[in-house]
């Protein structure tokens, strides 16, 4: 073997493609396979996928619907049964993070009354429902917003 017979692996190299607007002779002559007048002809031409064509587009048929209030407090919710799950008797948020019940401890807690509550627990969360309040007072532990 010698560098004279060293060859490309079948499928390395694509074959040069055919040169359009380069005369009749070619095959891709004077419209260069675009077809004739219109969008589709002119350089840079693509359809976007919801350009339907110039009617009016569905986004904007459809009526808009709904409210965002950007003035709404996102919580992250930790459900009283849940707090079974902690060893200690003081639960903190950054507690519940390393417990793995909520996934930032800098973030907003609220705690909800779904389950039973553990006895003699003292929770400090930034909101609480008013079951999730009961309920842990009602075991014997104690609630403190934070």
């Amino acid at each position: 073997m010698d560098l004279g017979s060293l060859q490309y692996a079948d499928g390395a190299r694509k074959k040069p493609g055919k040169r359009v607007g380069r005369g009749i002779g070619s095959g891709k002559g004077k419209t260069a396979g675009r077809g004739t007048k219109g969008y589709g002809s002119r350089s840079g031409a693509k359809r976007r996928a919801w350009f339907e064509g110039g009617q009016m587009p569905i986004q904007r048929r459809l009526p808009k619907r709904g409210f965002y209030n950007k003035f709404r407090t996102e919580y992250q919710i930790v459900n009283v049964g849940d707090l079974v799950r902690i060893d200690s008797k003081e639960v903190t948020p950054e507690i519940l993070e390393q417990s793995g019940l909520i996934k930032h401890a800098d973030e907003l807690v609220k705690v909800l009354g779904d389950g039973e509550a553990p006895d003699g627990l003292t929770v400090k969360a930034h909101a609480f429902s008013k079951s999730a309040e009961d309920k842990i007072s009602a075991a014997g532990g104690s609630v403190e917003r934070l």
